[in-house]
């Protein structure tokens, strides 16, 4: 069977002048997403892709399952490629859609003429394959408005395409044309999320976790990098930087007010989160606030952290509720691994009663009881990283 898959391009189609970066960037991510599965002809024309396998053994549906994660992607399909002939389009349409078929009631089809040449036009070409149809599978009937299965018939200049109801892709723009940025990511639910989104809209990522040992264990650092496993099967690889925290949230205990200890944590976050960013070429910070979620993420709280970052701070999730956060985290697959009870630096020094309009004078007034110059470098130069999202043969080689 001569069958392939069909890709629709997303939004990237209404671009103007600089389009086909963004097209070349998609093709180049496809070719690396799917390059351990086996040899494939891919190619663009006519504002889709056609990914055609070189070997008949090849894992069509692994390749289906991973293109549906690749953003800049509205839709895709499975599709049978057959010649540009009337007799082929009618013999292919029974075949290759006959589970789908013969399980429906209702059918209706639909016609896509890109090739003009084609003596016949889309509405007769729709007649000609839906009259075939009722003929091979007389239990059907014709529904317009609401079917169960929707057969689409595509002239194209290379051929003529089959397929049933294309799936949806991911959307958004391909990761790698929307710049770099580093990710502040905890085992929480919000954060995976954020980068997920931010992913979406073609920016690379960079992974910056603050783990306390002995307050955190190995295996909550573990389950960042799994949650990043998770994200980089849509955003693709990425470096994980930890960052050991232990003695800068120790020293802010014994020095600061307890009410301020969260607002200068996260501060340190931030100055080092900077450094890491400016080391690996980002422009700027995501985190996973959501506004008034936490005491650390009022309007106020927010104000005082970013004063301290030197780029963008990107809080795709600002105004949304934990139930469209969940949503989305079950949609991508991180939800189950986020609610593992393993414990993160944010939890382990929390006070009583932190201040939730706090004043940025009096947090600078409190922070000068700190060497935080030293403080930071000292992070800084322990930090560890790992890859996330490679194949072993990269890692080896790194």
């Amino acid at each position: 069977m001569n069958e392939l898959i069909l890709i629709k391009l997303g939004e990237m189609v209404l671009k103007g002048l600089n389009r086909r970066t963004f097209e070349d960037v998609l093709m180049k991510n496809i070719r690396y997403r799917l390059a351990d599965l086996g040899g494939f002809d891919i190619r663009i024309a006519q504002s889709a892709i056609y990914v055609t396998p070189k070997d008949k053994e090849t894992d069509l549906e692994e390749a289906a399952q991973r293109i549906g994660r690749i953003f800049g992607i509205a839709a895709f399909s499975r599709a049978r490629v057959v010649e540009k002939k009337l007799e082929a389009i009618l013999e292919a349409a029974g075949e290759y859609l006959e589970d789908e078929l013969s399980e429906a009631s209702t059918f209706k089809v639909e016609t896509k003429r890109s090739d003009k040449k084609f003596p016949l036009n889309s509405p007769q070409i729709s007649m000609e394959t839906g009259g075939y149809l009722l003929e091979k599978f007389p239990h059907l009937t014709v529904d317009v408005h609401q079917p169960d299965v929707v057969v689409h018939v595509e002239v194209r200049d290379f051929g003529a395409y089959i397929h049933g109801t294309p799936l949806p892709g991911a959307g958004g723009i391909p990761v790698g044309t929307g710049g770099k940025a580093a990710v502040l990511i905890s085992g929480g639910l919000d954060s995976p999320v954020a980068a997920w989104m931010m992913a979406k809209r073609g920016v690379d990522l960079v992974g910056v976790h603050f783990a306390s040992p002995p307050y955190t264990s190995q295996r909550a650092e573990e389950k960042v990098a799994r949650l990043l496993e998770l994200v980089s099967r849509y955003s693709g690889r990425m470096k994980m930087y930890t960052m050991p925290f232990t003695k800068i949230q120790e020293e802010i205990q014994k020095n600061c007010p307890e009410e301020l200890f969260t607002i200068i944590m996260r501060r340190f976050m931030m100055r080092i989160s900077n450094i890491i960013a400016r080391k690996e070429g980002c422009g700027a910070l995501i985190t996973g606030e959501s506004l008034g979620q936490v005491a650390s993420q009022t309007m106020q709280a927010i104000g005082c952290t970013d004063i301290v970052a030197e780029m963008p701070v990107f809080r795709p999730l600002i105004g949304m509720d934990k139930t469209e956060i969940v949503a989305i985290a079950r949609k991508i697959g991180t939800f189950e691994t986020s609610i593992e009870p393993y414990e993160d630096c944010c939890t382990v020094f929390t006070p009583k009663h932190p201040r939730t309009r706090p004043e940025l004078k009096y947090v600078q007034e409190a922070e000068q009881a700190l060497d935080g110059e030293t403080l930071i470098q000292e992070c800084v130069e322990a930090a560890r990283y790992r890859k996330i999202g490679y194949r072993k043969k990269e890692e080896d080689s790194f």
